[in-house]
């Protein structure tokens, strides 16, 4: 008797939960599909509730791209394609089923496609943040930087803060300029160290590549009373949307003004939540060379750009560090922002490394300094900066220096 009732009891609260499940309402079973597929990623068992929230409310528009979206991160592409083309044939509207549309098709390899579908959003949502971000990301995996360019110029007009866009503009300066000259003067004046200041000149020119920059930039110095020039080559090649590098080198007739012959190298990865990291290292040649190892992670987030970097030199009994954090205030796009940063030690990317020649890198080095970098046009870049160094000469003896620098780059 026991028996026959238990079975009864679980028969019962079997029809009961049907019935519950039966009576929800769309938006019941709506939120039911949700958890499973945020909190649990049961997209099958998200599907079923889905078409079962559908069967009641098939007009509801929400739910019908939200089955797309599930069909699409299960893989079910033919059955998201679907979903899509049916909302479209009953001129849906709707800015997230063009974006979750676009999406699809990106991920799938269909860039021409994904454009033609998120254009057509545009042009009933033409200041949507989601829009323009996805028709910038199309563009620059289908390596058309100038759309990308445009596209993440006109998102960030509209929204500065938008933290994904302000990492791809940083990247898409490698691509998107085609052509830019540019003139850079510095002037450095020591306290104590030395009598006679630093004045050191550069000219550059850089053309965009399909795979990334190339530089080439020379260099005019005088420093401690004398003269000399250096002529450098650089290059940013793009390995994917993920990865790409630093290369460059250097060589100069002038040794102890620059180094002799400079060579470098470092890998990028841009890194979900918009962060970045770098490897690489820095090689010095005078009479001897010196060989530094650098590593660097950066972060965007809204205006702000936050970037932490490591030079090592291996000695004979030690190891010298340097460091150096920036922070960067973004105004508008990834030419105009203010810049400030705090270190220590000497690195090999600044004026004074032909001073690495003379062990200075072993002795303490404090430094702070700014920068205010703007564009005029987007065709006229314009930089101001100065940097204050309190520096350990020779052991227990301090000075202090400072740099002055202003660049001008036409972008063309």
């Amino acid at each position: 008797m026991k028996r026959i009732l238990t079975i009864l009891l679980l028969n019962l609260s079997f029809f009961t939960l049907c019935a519950q499940e039966n009576e929800a309402s769309a938006d019941e079973l709506f939120a039911r599909a949700r958890t499973l597929a945020f909190d649990e990623k049961d997209y099958q068992q998200a599907i079923a509730l889905t078409k079962q929230a559908l069967s009641q409310a098939p007009d509801y528009t929400d739910l019908s791209v939200f089955l797309g979206r599930l069909y699409t991160w299960s893989d079910q592409t033919d059955s998201a394609r679907t979903v899509f083309e049916g909302l479209r044939r009953k001129n849906v509207t709707d800015a997230d089923m063009f974006h979750a549309y676009a999406s699809l098709l990106y991920w799938n390899d269909m860039s021409d496609q994904a454009i033609e579908v998120v254009n057509e959003g545009l042009k009933h949502h033409p200041g949507s943040d989601d829009l323009l971000f996805l028709k910038a990301r199309i563009s620059f995996s289908a390596d058309n930087y100038m759309e990308a360019d445009r596209t993440i110029e006109t998102l960030l007009q509209q929204n500065p803060e938008h933290t994904e866009a302000r990492a791809l503009s940083k990247t898409l300066r490698n691509y998107a300029e085609k052509n830019a000259v540019g003139i850079s003067y510095t002037f450095t004046h020591f306290d104590k160290q030395f009598e006679d200041n630093w004045h050191i000149v550069s000219l550059s020119y850089r053309r965009a590549t399909p795979i990334g920059s190339v530089i080439f930039k020379t260099n005019y110095a005088n420093k401690f009373a004398e003269s000399g020039y250096q002529f450098e080559l650089e290059a940013y090649p793009r390995l994917s949307d993920m990865f790409y590098m630093y290369v460059g080198t250097a060589y100069s007739g002038d040794v102890g003004i620059f180094p002799e012959y400079r060579t470098g190298a470092s890998l990028y990865a841009n890194l979900p939540s918009s962060f970045e990291g770098e490897v690489g290292f820095r090689q010095l040649h005078f009479t001897d060379d010196i060989w530094m190892y650098t590593a660097s992670v950066g972060k965007y987030y809204k205006n702000f750009w936050f970037n932490l970097r490591t030079y090592l030199t291996p000695g004979e009994s030690n190891i010298s560090h340097s460091y150096t954090g920036t922070v960067r205030y973004y105004t508008k796009g990834a030419n105009d922002y203010f810049g400030f940063q705090v270190g220590t030690g000497i690195s090999p990317e600044e004026n004074r490394n032909n001073l690495l020649d003379m062990d200075m890198y072993k002795l303490k080095t404090f430094k702070v300094g700014a920068e205010y970098n703007f564009s005029i046009q987007r065709t006229h870049l314009i930089s101001f900066s100065g940097t204050f160094f309190n520096q350990e000469y020779r052991p227990n003896a301090k000075g202090n220096q400072f740099d002055i620098g202003i660049s001008y780059s036409k972008v063309f």
